[in-house]
């Protein structure tokens, strides 16, 4: 009898084995695939961050160095007043459009006095950013100041 009742035990055992197995393979194919895509995606967001990245660096120099047109620097002249309106059309602090000149805010204060004159770059820079409007100017110095 003892021998009835350990090959009915172990017999059993074997056909438990055989329903969890059968069970968990396809759990573990769904895993070790969710696993694959999960990987995939970081991958990808690897190099969704690089180019992110890459495009603000572009973006930043561009925005520090910006290129007012050959004519428009031509005819450009400096008005103790225009720039007064510019900053004021743009509603920014002399700070912030100091940043987007790249000159200190005491420096903006000098200009907008009749104190100072900008230099040529410096002159270049403001012609550049005459044409922008509010939003353009937000964008530029929310990128500046992530800097």
């Amino acid at each position: 009898m003892a021998d009835v009742a350990s090959a009915l035990k172990e017999e059993i055992r074997r056909l438990a084995r055989k329903e969890i197995k059968a069970e968990t393979t396809s759990t573990k194919q769904a895993v070790a695939q969710y696993r694959r895509e999960i990987a995939q995606l970081k991958r990808h967001l690897q190099q969704q961050d690089k180019k992110i990245a890459f495009l603000e660096n572009k973006e930043r120099e561009r925005i520090e160095q910006p290129e007012a047109a050959d004519d428009a620097m031509a005819n450009a002249r400096f008005s103790p007043r225009s720039v007064k309106a510019q900053r004021d059309r743009l509603g920014l602090s002399a700070a912030d459009y100091a940043k987007l000149v790249g000159v200190s805010p005491l420096t903006i204060y000098n200009w907008e006095k009749g104190k100072t004159r900008p230099r040529q770059e410096q002159l270049a820079r403001l012609v550049a950013i005459r044409g922008i409007g509010k939003r353009e100017a937000m964008k530029r110095l929310e990128l500046l100041e992530q800097a």
